[in-house]
């Protein structure tokens, strides 16, 4: 039997992460529907609505189509919803709520949420990617001002966890592909064990790293299962032997990974 189908729109004026995140937390919550989820970013001409309403009409869903929406202009909002849906919007409420509390109203601006109004932290966190490029898949082993190094087998989660980490919390990520020869020993380099309390492992089902290699590289050596199963098998024991602490990204999100690695490393109060 065939999952049904719910479309999701995740509608803003400005990139629409905002309205994708609370939607895709929201929805996780729904086992056995299928979520067709499509972004509708920058919204701020009539036109654009115009457009966004079209295709949330014309979207095939089994169900009434979630439209998750964050614009703030109210007649653009009008045009929007006229494409039908279930109307959603996740900040309305709570702006009411803090309106009443502070005993003033709102000042609604398009694309306020990812302004740059804090000029230091974005400073940060471009430093941050920058910094992620150069220490990406040992590119440079000099960690000495790293704030994280992620460790794990070729394709295991390592990089876009890394860019992840630096864009939101402007975090100096770097990682270290586990090579054959530390498979060999069980042991790291001592350049990467020097850090031991800034590492961490991530682990992740052969299954699932197999299918990610062969798209990568079909028909080869480093895709198949046997091989997968070998590597991962034996970071993980190299984790325990060296007392790093990891997680597996098989089923995990990037936020979900970034956000217990920061708890595990205690990285929260690095950022206030």
């Amino acid at each position: 039997m065939e999952k049904k189908t719910c479309a999701v729109f995740y509608v803003s004026d400005g990139t629409a992460i905002t309205a994708e995140t609370v939607g895709q937390s929201l929805i996780t919550q729904f086992k056995g529907i299928e979520f067709i989820q499509k972004r509708l970013p920058f919204i701020d001409s009539v036109q654009v609505a115009k457009d966004a309403a079209n295709i949330i009409a014309n979207t095939p869903s089994d169900f009434q189509p979630l439209v998750i929406n964050t614009v703030v202009d109210l007649e653009l909002r009008k045009i929007i919803h006229s494409g039908g849906g279930l109307k959603l919007d996740p900040f309305n409420r709570l702006l009411r709520r803090i309106e009443k509390n502070l005993g003033i109203e709102r000042d609604p601006g398009v694309g306020r949420a990812h302004g740059m109004s804090n000029t230091e932290n974005y400073d940060d966190r471009m430093e941050a990617m920058n910094f992620a490029l150069s220490h990406d898949d040992g590119i440079s082993l000099n960690y000495n001002s790293a704030d994280i190094i992620l460790l794990g087998v070729s394709r295991s989660g390592k990089t876009p966890t890394c860019l992840y980490l630096a864009l939101h919390y402007g975090l100096k990520a770097a990682n270290y592909p586990i090579t054959d020869d530390d498979l060999e020993t069980l042991t790291l380099p001592k350049e990467i064990m020097k850090h031991k309390g800034k590492l961490f492992g991530l682990t992740i089902d052969p299954f699932r790293l197999s299918q990610i290699r062969s798209v990568r590289r079909p028909d080869s050596r480093y895709a198949e299962l046997r091989k997968c199963q070998a590597e991962v098998s034996d970071a993980e024991s190299m984790f325990h032997r060296s007392q790093i602490k990891f997680l597996s990204t098989t089923h995990t999100s990037i936020e979900e990974i970034s956000g217990k690695i920061m708890v595990a490393l205690d990285l929260n109060k690095r950022l206030y």
